[in-house]
């Protein structure tokens, strides 16, 4: 045998990992590297004579990629993505990764949107009713919208006003008819049923204002952090392609 065959040969065989190697390196089972292997989240494996399967460094790292992926992404869109760019389908990898940062983007833009909203609720005058409850007309009156609009708000589950025993009129209390001053409040201003839901369950959730500023202000920071794994993830697939030797124009930023 040829001395640079016999050296290739030598390296081929330093490079090799059983599969309960490659299982340790990340924590998992054998059988989860099985899995991925299946799913496409690691490169394909070749086989010895006798049928055991073949792993290498490749597969260690395309591991550790999957895995920051998964930190940021999530496994179902990593799967996705490790799966593509095994496949050589550079196109559909990228396609799924900017998906996952267009969702931030989309979250990041509703708290905005809800705490914009909040404040604006926070800078009006609370409406004041009688003590016992109000009827829906009496309602409408002070919150400056028509009876058929408060059922409407009601079918869509803004509001929920309580009833009278044997008549079983809609009562409304004291927290009720603030809800119903909120949604009068924000539909004049444009906003959508989505976002006056999501205010109101914050104020039903949270039951004060500092609470709800603390509420929307933490998972603002949960997504900056999420946001954060994500580039780190797409940060590590950028590296991956390259090492792999699989095209990515120049100029462009994979995340």
């Amino acid at each position: 045998m040829a001395t640079g065959t016999v050296t290739e040969v030598n390296a081929q065989s330093k490079d090799r990992l059983r599969a309960v190697d490659l299982a340790a390196t990340a924590g998992i089972s054998v059988q989860q590297v099985r899995n991925y292997v299946e799913a496409g989240v690691l490169p394909p494996v070749r086989r010895t004579e006798s049928g055991y399967r073949i792993f290498t460094s490749e597969h260690a790292r395309a591991l550790r990629v999957a895995r920051r992926l998964a930190e940021g992404h999530g496994w179902g869109r990593t799967r996705e993505i490790m799966a593509a760019v095994h496949q050589g389908d550079l196109p559909t990898a990228l396609a799924a990764l900017d998906g996952g940062h267009a969702e931030l983007d989309r979250e990041r833009a509703e708290i905005r949107r809800v705490l914009g909203a909040f404040e604006t609720v926070l800078a009006s005058p609370t409406a004041r009713g009688p003590r016992r409850g109000l009827r829906v007309g009496e309602v409408a009156a002070l919150v400056g919208a028509r009876t058929p609009q408060l059922r409407l708000w009601e079918q869509r589950g803004l509001l929920r006003p309580g009833r009278t025993p044997g008549t079983n009129y809609r009562v409304y209390d004291e927290s009720e008819l603030r809800a119903a001053q909120v949604v009068a409040l924000l539909r004049r201003g444009a906003y959508p049923f989505e976002i006056i839901a999501a205010v109101l369950a914050e104020l039903r959730t949270t039951g004060s204002a500092q609470r709800v500023r603390a509420e929307l202000a933490r998972r603002e920071q949960e997504l900056h952090a999420r946001s954060l794994r994500r580039l780190r993830g797409s940060a590590a697939l950028h590296d991956y392609l390259h090492q792999r030797g699989q095209p990515v124009p120049s100029g462009d930023l994979v995340g």
